[in-house]
């Protein structure tokens, strides 16, 4: 492939040149993992619900086929692209995540769904990705030629989300959409005297949202106090890593799916402890680290500001999301509903993680003729 590289002027030759190949690699290494893990986790699970063994399999295959296809195309765009698909795609699920409050499903007192044919679209997922995007080209006029007051347009949409988000409630992809704007603002030079007071903002919203919402109440209060309450999912998890050792039960003799109901979503990693051990679950943490260490590397060499705060962005929500979903799985936070990247079930998930990645992998390839053109270009 590296001498096709060399010779092929074709769009995907020049693609396969500048994309960062060891990100999308490794990639499709977790959507390989998310391929074996659902036929591990998900037939006990759909057997529990009265369906067909094979349903979530079959779903998760189609989801992540057309994950990795969403990645491969949305890497090819330009940074021009990349932007006008986050402003469009992101106006359409902000558009959405409101109509989730009329018209959305129901489900254990939240209402963060739209029914679709086969599926569920959870808008916010795909806010995420877009909303990044937009924030760092609107956090990144204040060092071009802009014409809009970015700053302050950046906080009032962050503002609408954070209303929208408590409404469902999602405090979840609230409290992950407030960490990738901090690591933006960050980013973006803001003083730490600032930053650390938005940090301490979210803990007083922790503390808000401990006495408002029951179910983070009783989260927090479980994890705290391990001898009261139910307990039942953690302690399985937690049991499920103990028998499963260094290397693993082997593949199809883990009990774990066998006794928790999200087994195939939000547990997915007890599962992969289990059955493959502690080294397959040193791995899969290994291959999160090196694409979000290895993307903000990348980022050090970039001088364009648009690419550098987007991009930091984008790969804050992607490690944090891992990074919540295997300590809940792990004990180490309170349990959380937050699906693990590529692995998990979920098609909202998968897809949304995609277009995350592929907006990475297009805003740091490399472009000749493009790296001097700044934001304030972008529209022409």
């Amino acid at each position: 492939m590296a001498g096709y590289s060399r010779t092929d002027d074709s769009p995907f030759g020049r693609w396969w040149r500048h994309v960062d190949r060891t990100t999308l690699v490794c990639t499709f290494i977790l959507i390989g993992f998310g391929y074996i893990l659902m036929l591990a986790a998900s037939p006990a699970v759909a057997v529990r619900i009265g369906a067909s063994r094979n349903m979530f399999i079959f779903k998760q295959v189609a989801f992540l086929t057309l994950a990795g296809l969403i990645v491969v195309s949305v890497s090819m765009l330009s940074r021009r692209a990349v932007l006008r698909l986050s402003l469009v795609g992101g106006a359409l699920m902000l558009g959405a995540t409101a109509l989730t409050l009329v018209h959305g499903i129901e489900i254990k007192g939240a209402r963060r769904w739209i029914a679709l044919p086969m599926m569920s679209l959870q808008p916010s997922e795909f806010l995420k990705p877009c909303f990044a995007v937009v924030t760092g080209w609107l956090l990144a006029q204040r060092r071009v030629a802009g014409l809009i007051p970015g700053m302050l347009v950046s906080f009032a949409l962050f503002g609408v989300i954070v209303l929208l988000l408590k409404s469902q409630p999602d405090i979840g992809m609230l409290t992950v959409i407030t960490a990738v704007f901090l690591a933006q603002l960050f980013v973006n030079g803001l003083n730490l005297i600032f930053v650390g007071m938005g940090f301490a903002g979210m803990i007083g919203a922790g503390v808000g949202a401990f006495f408002i919402f029951p179910h983070v109440r009783s989260r927090v209060e479980r994890f705290l106090h391990p001898d009261v309450g139910d307990h039942y999912q953690i302690d399985t998890a937690m049991r499920a890593f103990g028998n499963g050792g260094l290397l693993g039960r082997g593949p199809g003799e883990g009990r774990v799916k066998d006794l928790l109901p999200d087994a195939h979503a939000d547990f997915v990693f007890a599962v992969a402890g289990e059955e493959y051990g502690l080294v397959i679950c040193a791995l899969i943490i290994t291959v999160f680290g090196i694409i979000v260490v290895r993307t903000l590397l990348r980022l050090i060499r970039e001088d364009d500001p648009f690419v550098v705060i987007s991009t930091a962005g984008l790969v804050t929500g992607f490690g944090l999301q891992a990074f919540v979903n295997m300590a809940s799985s792990l004990h180490l936070i309170p349990t959380k509903g937050m699906t693990l990247p590529f692995i998990s079930y979920g098609g909202s998930s998968a897809m949304s993680v995609a277009l995350a990645i592929g907006m990475v992998l297009a805003l740091t390839r490399r472009q000749p003729g493009l790296e001097t053109r700044k934001i304030s270009s972008l529209f022409r």
